[in-house]
């Protein structure tokens, strides 16, 4: 049985609304052996309800996020995403678990699957020096540019690192973790 993180925010999350989400998350597990601790995070924004769904599961993490003007609706779509994630990515899932953790034989298959054993497919290739220097200096440069995230190496540790805007206009770093 899988263990659940389930978080609200400006929402009560009542026993039917936590049990609904067991149930309805809980989904995902039987396609794998073992799946960690499952988070979910259910926000209320400007009558928008938002679901945001983490499933790690042996190194990867499985993630969907939906909103809808309503909480049930939002949790069956973040399952359906989730779901057709998993469908999409069978052949590569089955052959990153050679352990045997994913159990491909639970994907039903279906007519309109596409031919799972062709890799993704790269269209371009950008080659470009990185340079040292600070967050807020990255976050000029991606703005200068136009795009919606930035590599740079970070002059105090010289590591490589990723800012990105957010949805909500916010900014996120990505550092790499040791």
């Amino acid at each position: 049985m899988a263990t659940f993180t389930i978080r609200g925010k400006n929402i009560e999350i009542t026993p039917a609304l936590h049990d609904y989400v067991e149930k309805k998350v809980g989904r995902v597990t039987k396609y794998f052996d073992t799946v960690g601790e499952i988070t979910v995070l259910l926000t209320v924004t400007k009558g928008r309800h938002i679901v945001e769904v983490t499933v790690p599961v042996e190194g990867i993490l499985l993630r969907g996020e939906e909103s809808t003007m309503d909480m049930y609706t939002s949790i069956d779509l973040v399952i359906e995403k989730l779901e057709r994630q998993i469908r999409k990515h069978k052949t590569k899932l089955a052959r990153r678990f050679r352990t045997g953790n994913f159990k491909m034989e639970a994907i039903p298959s279906s007519p309109n699957d596409a031919d799972n054993s062709e890799e993704y497919p790269v269209v371009k290739t950008k080659r470009f020096a990185v340079k040292p220097m600070d967050v807020q200096e990255a976050i000029m440069q991606m703005n200068l540019i136009n795009h919606e995230f930035f590599v740079f190496r970070d002059a105090k540790s010289d590591e490589v690192n990723v800012v990105y805007r957010r949805k909500d206009g916010n900014y996120g770093l990505i550092e790499p973790s040791h």
